[in-house]
């Protein structure tokens, strides 16, 4: 399965960071950090009417799909798609930082949190505590646990260090087995994935999110993750609960960012041609 091979490479590179030299230089840039932005409280303004918080992905290939657009094996430039999300009236951003399986890296995270003002989350596989340190001396403002990727000590453990650096967490969960964990081991969670991909297939099923958050307290905030490419697709996750959305390749691949934002969030919104002022992909 490819989360077990990302999670071997994971480990093994994570052995190479583990010195004291490392953590002491983290802990340095971070006591210089400000207090994060709230993460949950920017998906909380967000939610519309019409649609849940977005949670627009800066996310350049998959290990399923390669690169999400063929330019960007020349050329990517994560801060004019952040820039993009932000004036398309995103609420918060996720961007991957794995290198090995999504040709991310911590300094597009820097510079993503230097050019917007939104908050974002580091989308990475989180195992041990130095990955928290660096997900907050990179500025980021949440960060990722994975229920599949952790036995329950680790889950509640992580989640500790996480709150501990005043960082949110998105928990993330595939099945209702995952989400009984979250909701027995972490109770305070206050926010909580549905990732509607299947993680041995791939393939993508938002009847997950439907029949997970049923099981869902009210006072949850539950973002879903995934398989979102149209406007029913909204409508469809919105009525089953979720009062956020993380998406990625949909936005990634448009043609034209903002308008496939509006298209996804605005029920009074019907595709038009783009403007002088809309940003394109050239």
């Amino acid at each position: 399965m490819i989360l077990d091979r990302i999670l071997d490479h994971k480990k093994a590179e994570l052995r190479h960071k583990q010195s004291r030299g490392y953590i002491a230089e983290l802990k340095g840039r971070i006591a210089d950090r400000s207090t994060p932005m709230g993460f949950i409280n920017a998906l909380e303004a967000g939610m519309t009417d019409d649609a849940p918080a977005l949670i627009a992905e800066v996310k350049k290939a998959s290990p399923s799909q390669g690169l999400m657009r063929p330019e960007f094996q020349h050329q990517f430039d994560p801060i004019v798609i952040a820039k993009t999300y932000e004036r398309a009236g995103a609420s918060a951003l996720s961007v991957l930082t794995d290198q090995e399986y999504f040709q991310g890296c911590l300094d597009y995270l820097a510079s993503v949190n230097d050019a917007v003002s939104l908050p974002t989350l580091n989308k990475e596989f989180m195992l041990e505590d130095i990955q928290f340190y660096e997900a907050r001396a990179y500025d980021a403002d949440c960060v990722l646990l994975i229920v599949a990727a952790l036995d329950r000590i680790q889950l509640q453990d992580l989640y500790s260090v996480a709150r501990g650096l005043e960082l949110d967490v998105l928990i993330e969960t595939h099945d209702e087995h995952e989400l009984d964990t979250v909701l027995e081991r972490i109770p305070d969670a206050r926010m909580i994935g549905i990732n509607n991909r299947n993680l041995k297939t791939f393939a993508t099923d938002l009847g997950v999110t439907k029949r997970l958050a049923m099981r869902i307290p009210d006072d949850k905030l539950i973002v879903s993750e995934s398989g979102i490419h149209t406007r029913e697709h909204v409508i469809s996750i919105k009525k089953a609960g979720a009062k956020a959305m993380l998406i990625g390749e949909s936005l990634i691949r448009a043609d034209d960012i903002e308008e496939k934002i509006r298209t996804l969030c605005c029920s009074s919104h019907t595709e038009t041609e783009p403007t002088e002022s809309t940003t394109r992909w050239v």
